[in-house]
């Protein structure tokens, strides 16, 4: 038996070996998570130059954006299930070797065809870690502190939100788009190397010598396919009509697809995801919860810088200081929030949360292209307050009504929650808004709404429609966080 075998097995039997450096090994794996955070986060106050330099409209350089997000969605959940075989060690650190190479083939992309792909190489390192990410942090902390282990990771996930609105702005000023993706690569290095050093595979895998599953290839194959195709067809790129052969029949191959998947997975031996788990009341009802909170919230990310540079002229370092204010706000609810649900019922603090979100997103509804800035700030901190209140104690409700051997495969369906309703919301968002700006004649690149008087009062229209569907979102949530009674079972 190895060292480092004799280490993992002894850390297994005792686990206050394991929780002693927790948070020396919190710290290998927040970077990571405050780096992929900081580069998705970055990106949106790019979009308008990147539209620029490639010549292309709101309704492709969104793709941007997506492609890396459908990517992720579609990527999690087999990853995830990797990392239960393989180990979530080698996995996220292979994850982290695909990021860096992504971040410098998107610097150095010629044409917005290598663009996209290179942002999907980055897509698939950050499937890898963002798999693991959530089981490797709760790994190393006590089940009675697993609130401040999921509340330190939204914060490190809310304190790379924030720095990249504030450094790309920055950079922005003197540097071109291309600057953002190079500043990633010397902390995915260092991430990558403390991870090496500092984690312990038998404690972030929590895996028994010997123990070994077979991958479920059928499972994987179809998961990804069905959400690649049912967030194309949120999409429509091609802006088909719904009720044109080529939608219908995407409608129709989708359901067939995640029929099949369903089918097969309960049949399965070893599958990809344990349908069985939705049984589970609570964590039915909070995973959807969890969907319909990311679906609303992320609109803002997409709308918000682009009404602040493209239509009230601010520079991106302006922009990306208000958006700051918001990821603030995130990073600290979440701390105070994780704590609480370590101690108080989970229930009342969700709720608060989405009840900020729907506040704030009725307040957007009012907002126009002459609102005064301070106001927006100030709807922008709260809705963060909002969105770190109920975040937290939805996945600690997630995480403690599984057993702890399904802590991987339910921190990756999280995430995957997560991240599936990041790109709904952004495919919404702006569907919305390119469908109601095409209705009444603009199609127009974004750098070109501000110097349109026509074209910015179609966005602004487009803006409302966007937000009433986000305070929707968020009162289904609020009801449905209402009528979650968190139970956490204690063991396997």
């Amino acid at each position: 038996m190895s060292a480092g075998q004799a280490q993992g097995d002894s850390a297994i039997a005792d686990p206050n070996l394991a929780y002693a450096g927790k948070w020396k090994a919190f710290g290998a794996i927040g970077i990571s998570f405050f780096t992929m955070v900081m580069s998705m986060s970055m990106v949106f106050l790019a979009l308008e130059a990147i539209a620029e330099d490639f010549g292309v409209t709101l309704r492709t350089v969104a793709w941007v954006v997506i492609a890396q997000a459908l990517t992720i969605s579609a990527l999690m959940m087999p990853m995830g299930r990797l990392a239960d075989i393989i180990g979530r060690k080698r996995v996220h650190l292979i994850g982290l070797v695909f990021f860096m190479a992504g971040a410098i083939f998107t610097a150095l992309a010629p044409v917005f065809g290598l663009l996209i792909v290179s942002r999907v190489v980055m897509a698939i390192g950050n499937s890898m870690s963002q798999s693991v990410g959530t089981a490797m942090v709760i790994s190393v902390f006590p089940p009675a502190e697993r609130g401040k282990a999921l509340g330190s990771q939204t914060t490190a996930v809310a304190i790379g939100g924030a720095a990249g609105p504030a450094i790309a702005g920055l950079l922005l000023e003197f540097l071109p788009w291309q600057a953002l993706f190079w500043i990633l690569v010397p902390p995915i290095a260092l991430a990558f190397i403390a991870s090496y050093f500092i984690l312990d595979e038998a404690v972030v895998s929590q895996r028994r010598p010997g123990q070994r599953e077979s991958f479920d290839w059928v499972g994987a194959i179809l998961s990804a396919v069905s959400i690649i195709l049912v967030v194309i067809l949120i999409n429509n790129p091609l802006a088909e009509s719904w009720s044109s052969p080529i939608m219908l029949g995407g409608v129709v191959a989708a359901v067939v697809l995640f029929s099949s998947f369903v089918m097969w997975e309960l049949r399965s031996t070893a599958p990809m995801l344990q349908l069985r788990m939705f049984g589970n009341t609570v964590f039915t009802l909070a995973v959807v919860t969890r969907y319909l909170g990311f679906l609303g919230t992320t609109a803002g990310r997409l709308l918000v810088p682009i009404y602040l540079i493209s239509l009230r002229d601010l520079s991106p370092g302006s922009a990306g200081a208000i958006l700051l204010l918001s990821a603030v706000g995130m990073a600290i609810a979440a701390q105070t929030a994780g704590r609480l649900s370590d101690r108080f019922s989970e229930r009342p603090l969700s709720m608060f949360g989405f009840l900020l979100l729907v506040l704030t997103s009725i307040g957007f509804v009012f907002t126009d292209g002459s609102t005064p800035l301070w106001i927006l700030t100030v709807l922008l901190f709260i809705n963060g307050l909002g969105m770190g209140t109920w975040a937290v104690p939805n996945n600690n409700v997630i995480m403690g009504s599984v057993p702890r051997s399904s802590f991987g495969v339910v921190g990756a369906f999280a995430n995957l929650t997560r991240n599936v309703g990041n790109v709904t919301g952004q495919a919404v968002a702006a569907a919305v808004v390119v469908g109601v700006m095409a209705s009444q004649g603009f199609d127009i690149p974004l750098n070109e709404i501000s110097e349109n008087a026509g074209a910015g009062d179609s966005f602004i229209d487009g803006w409302k429609v966007a937000f009433i569907l986000v305070a929707g979102f968020s009162v289904v949530g609020m009801i449905l966080a209402a009528v979650t009674k968190p139970r956490t079972i204690q063991s396997d």
